[in-house]
């Protein structure tokens, strides 16, 4: 068993932290402030991603992105995590999603996508239906060769920048002997489209620039061409590749922990208290030991799980496992660190009570610690009968 990385991993990690730190780093204040990314800022560091050749990394060399497997993908999620998500959202990823894109799809959508022409966006939660995917309301009804969209979306990320959406809709219900089961269908949306409309979303103290959006949907028509994958097909869409979000979290959550433990570990060492630096103190040392100790175990449970994908081994449980782990470790790794630096800590003179607040989130979306608790315990269950 070889933990260390190859040559290769070993670059792609210091070549995406170094533009983190010099492409991301100078404009966090700003956007933390404003709340607004500058499009020039934007377009520079997209530009200067695809310069680097890691824009669409995670896509294969067929079409055009790098071909990273899962767990170099995984070493520049973590990297990434480091910095602002509402920049290095330029840092340009699109929803693998695409890779279901047949026929003209090929051309209108992944292609752009990939050479970073259109941007997209995923569209899926709802007002009452948040971990409860199919209690969605949002529904479309077949007209001749169309389909007529009504209802809305929210907490829609990246939908300010996005040229089209990748939209799960209900599209017919199942009577099964629990009760009522729907269908779900996913189809790609242009911005623009007639009945369709963008909406500002709402005011997050989570990861400041990084908006949100609503979605509505007042009888828009969409033909069958926008359909991504099969009619009542969009679980097996979801299921064939929307894991990899979670895989993301779980990167990002580390990325970031490690961010905030260097400002921990360098106050502890430099700060003075009663005559001597205060990570001398039994109390802040040890809380110094129990995060790394998390950081690392959140590391190697998040690139274990990637490394089962790339072997083609199941993995669900154990990427469950790693969303759940790492964004609940870094809720307790900022809080560490806001606790070490004291009053100072909720000061904005410091970015710790940024990382403090932006950990909150990581819990809830891409599915809650509950949520993932449920999916590991019923992959250990259900073997056995329960």
């Amino acid at each position: 068993m070889h933990f260390g990385l190859t040559e290769e991993q070993d670059m792609i990690v210091k070549t995406v932290c170094s533009f983190v730190e010099n492409e991301i780093y100078p404009h966090e204040q700003e956007v933390e402030r404003t709340g607004i990314v500058p499009k020039d800022v934007a377009q520079e560091i997209k530009q200067k991603t695809l310069d680097l050749g890691f824009y669409a990394c995670n896509f294969p060399e067929s079409v055009g992105g790098a071909g990273l497997s899962h767990v170099e993908f995984a070493l520049v999620e973590r990297e990434l995590g480091r910095g602002s998500m509402a920049l290095n959202h330029f840092f340009g990823r699109p929803q693998n999603i695409l890779m279901a894109c047949k026929g003209d799809q090929i051309e209108r959508y992944l292609m752009p996508a990939v050479r970073g022409e259109r941007m997209d966006a995923l569209a899926m939660t709802e007002p009452d239906a948040g971990s409860d995917v199919r209690g969605m309301k949002c529904s479309a009804v077949k007209d001749g060769d169309d389909w007529i969209v009504n209802g809305s979306k929210h907490f829609i990320s990246g939908a300010e920048h996005a040229d089209f959406f990748i939209v799960f809709v209900a599209t017919g219900i199942d009577e099964t002997p629990r009760g009522p089961k729907k269908r779900i269908t996913t189809f790609l949306v242009d911005r623009g489209t007639k009945g369709f409309d963008v909406r500002q979303g709402y005011n997050s103290v989570s990861h400041k620039g990084y908006k949100n959006c609503i979605l509505d949907f007042d009888d828009c028509r969409l033909p069958q061409a926008q359909v991504l994958g099969q009619v009542d097909g969009g679980f097996a869409v979801m299921n064939e590749w929307l894991y990899a979000t979670r895989i993301t979290v779980a990167t990002m959550s580390v990325g970031r922990a490690r961010r905030c433990f260097d400002y921990a570990l360098n106050y502890a060492a430099e700060r003075k208290q009663f005559g001597q630096q205060i990570g001398k103190f039994q109390g802040i040392g040890f809380q110094v030991a129990d995060m790394i100790t998390e950081i690392d175990a959140a590391d190697w449970l998040t690139l274990a799980a990637a490394w089962r994908l790339d072997q083609n081994l199941p993995a669900n449980r154990e990427i469950a496992s790693a969303k759940l782990y790492a964004s609940e470790m870094l809720a307790r790794v900022t809080d560490a660190t806001l606790q070490i630096y004291g009053g100072m800590g909720l000061m904005d003179d410091f970015p710790i009570e940024r990382f403090w607040r932006d950990a909150r989130v990581e819990r809830i979306w891409d599915g809650t610690s509950e949520i993932q608790r449920h999916i590991i315990s019923r992959e250990l269950l259900r073997p056995l009968g329960a």
